[in-house]
């Protein structure tokens, strides 16, 4: 008998123990080489284990238990042989002759599809048209990676016609229930404490007229996304505004360290992404010196790995300002708080259509209103009203403050 002993891999610098999530498979099962046989919380992120090797499984720890890192959670044994499947055998004489005809497969003969990661969770765009259909997700079956509810399968559901369920109301019975947090939500719950408690968290806020970037995406959106095979959205456009910003307020990018202040002369931009397993906050290293096709592509590739729970925790570490936006699930105005160590966080919100005098006219524009959270103990408040109104100038004007005097064309399509 060859016994393995699986030990705990180290997630991350700074992390030295982390939670059993859950087992995804049952004691006594046979696994396979690289195969998922557990989910660990770590305060930063949910991670895959990995079986070593193939063999018979033995649990050493519970599901809930907090393990350190590198102590041993299971024992695999390497030495047994995997289970054979049985077929029943059919002699040539009794075996039927094939016939040229299609076969169908059956519901009954199709095997059971063991329910994906994110299994009946909607993206933010699909959460939001599902929000004002008032659709819940068992209406819907996903057709994205792991069984993720898209936005063309809430359409599709809604143009055939959905059955829209019964109300439930309150339940007599004054039960209660109770669930354990994950260390990641206890981590983050910890921390959003701290942050009320240690900073002094002030926030300012300030409105966008949309319609130049708007104009912008329209015009150049099809070309944009032929030509990068990446959609052109806003984010690429607010992470540039903020590192040009960031530029010329780079308290703004600090952060405090004792009795030091740590300047930063790079943008690693935090950008805030709604998961399966809570809020996670994946980090586009070095903003300022991408392009927006290159921010596009950075933020879809984090935002894929943080939802389909593959995101680790180096790429949610280090950065120096974060961008939020409450706008997806329909916000029209917050507080965000402060990401720590950092020092100030962008909210974006849901654009209105609103009335606004334009040259002594009314007009109906597009409206986004902006909220900027900063800690007064190192950023004045100066400082961070000028830092927002420049974001705002930018992005009121895109094709001078993002382009510079090259053409719009140049810069989003290197024409």
């Amino acid at each position: 008998m060859s016994l393995l002993e699986m030990k705990v891999p180290s997630p991350g610098e700074s992390i030295s123990e982390v939670e059993i999530a859950a087992w995804l498979v049952s004691e006594g099962d046979y696994v396979e080489k690289d195969q998922a046989i557990a989910e660990v919380d770590s305060d930063k992120a949910t991670l895959e284990l990995p079986a070593e090797e193939s063999g018979t499984i033995q649990f050493k720890a519970e599901e809930g238990d907090v393990v350190e890192v590198g102590q041993v959670v299971c024992i695999i044994d390497t030495s047994a042989e995997a289970p054979k499947r049985t077929e029943p055998i059919v002699s040539k004489e009794e075996a039927p002759q094939p016939k040229n005809e299609v076969i169908k497969e059956t519901p009954a003969d199709t095997p059971s599809k063991k329910p994906g990661y994110a299994e009946g969770t909607p993206s933010p765009a699909a959460a939001k048209i599902m929000a004002e259909n008032k659709v819940v997700s068992e209406q819907i079956s996903g057709s994205g990676k792991d069984g993720r509810i898209l936005k063309s399968d809430v359409l599709e559901a809604l143009s055939k016609g959905i059955e829209m369920p019964t109300q439930k109301g309150w339940s007599s019975s004054r039960e209660t229930s109770r669930e354990r947090m994950s260390m990641l939500r206890r981590k983050i719950a910890q921390r959003l404490v701290a942050v009320k408690n240690e900073t002094a968290m002030l926030t300012t806020f300030n409105e966008i007229d949309m319609k130049p970037i708007m104009d912008l995406r329209k015009k150049y959106k099809e070309a944009f996304a032929k030509k990068h095979e990446v959609n052109l959205g806003f984010m690429s456009f607010f992470t540039k505004a903020v590192t040009e910003a960031l530029q010329l307020f780079p308290t703004v990018n600090a952060q405090i360290d004792g009795n030091e202040v740590i300047l930063h002369d790079y943008a690693d931009i935090g950008i805030a992404v709604s998961s399966p397993k809570g809020l996670m906050v994946p980090v586009v290293r070095n903003a300022e010196s991408m392009s927006l096709a290159e921010i596009e592509s950075e933020i879809k590739r984090l935002a894929i790995k943080a939802r389909d729970g593959k995101i680790t925790p180096d790429e949610m570490t280090g950065g120096t300002f974060t961008i939020t936006n409450g706008g997806v699930f329909g916000s029209m105005l917050s507080t965000p708080i402060i990401n720590p160590p950092q020092s100030a966080i962008l909210g974006m919100h849901n654009i209105v259509e609103r009335p606004v005098a334009i040259n002594g006219k009314v007009e109906i524009r597009p409206i986004m209103y902006l909220a900027l959270s900063y800690d007064h103990r190192i950023i004045d408040g100066k400082e961070s009203v000028s830092f927002l109104v420049k974001v705002k100038e930018m992005l009121e004007n895109p094709d001078k403050m993002i382009f510079g005097s090259k053409d719009p064309k140049e810069i989003l399509l290197g024409l």
